[in-house]
């Protein structure tokens, strides 16, 4: 299993991006809202990968980081939805996207992505409510590439989402409690802090 590569940035073209590893060329299938976040060809670059294995091809699937690659593991997973689907869908939506798209059931925003039809969106809702929760999105902000834009330390994150589950006690769905959440201020230090400022962009 190639876990990652790490090379320069030879070219880009509609589908994948080409890795120059040691001399060799590597094709690596990425989402578009991948390729578009790239640098120049001659950088260097580092992508996740995933390995899919067929009868007549090697194919390599790459991503920017690991949370990326996990959600596109979690969503090849389900029956009926290979590597291009997975693929497809994470060129629609990002991953926090896509986590609150199962969150709050939404099959229509899944089923935008090409060749992703309403019963194998229903049917990845249903098989992956339970394995995605507030916390894998709380910890993807803190800990990806965008964190910067959120609190980063793990006490804070922990307050966010005992902010979320308050909001949800209250009676408002998940994913826009959530996405209140992550709408507030770094200068909210208190659970409270985070729910007095989330509450107004709910209502």
């Amino acid at each position: 299993m190639i876990s990652y590569i790490r090379g320069e940035l030879a070219a880009i073209d509609a589908q994948k991006a080409i890795v120059d590893v040691g001399g060799v060329g590597y094709g690596v299938f990425m989402p578009q809202q991948a390729l578009s976040l790239l640098p120049q060809p001659g950088n260097e670059v580092k992508l996740y990968t995933y390995l899919n294995v067929k009868e007549d091809a090697l194919q390599l699937f790459g991503f920017l980081t690991k949370d990326d690659l996990e959600i596109f593991k979690l969503v090849i997973g389900v029956s009926g939805i290979g590597p291009k689907g997975g693929l497809n869908i994470l060129s629609c939506m990002s991953p926090d996207d896509l986590r609150f798209a199962i969150m709050s059931g939404d099959a229509k925003a899944i089923s935008a992505a090409p060749g992703i039809g309403k019963k194998t969106a229903e049917k990845l809702i249903l098989e992956l409510r339970d394995k995605v929760d507030i916390e894998d999105v709380l910890n993807s902000a803190a800990h990806g590439e965008e964190a910067g834009q959120f609190r980063g330390e793990e006490a804070e994150s922990g307050m966010q989402a005992e902010a979320v589950q308050a909001l949800v006690a209250l009676g408002y769905g998940n994913a826009e409690s959530l996405r209140a959440v992550r709408k507030t201020s770094p200068e909210c230090r208190t659970v409270e802090d985070i729910l007095k400022e989330a509450l107004k962009y709910l209502f």
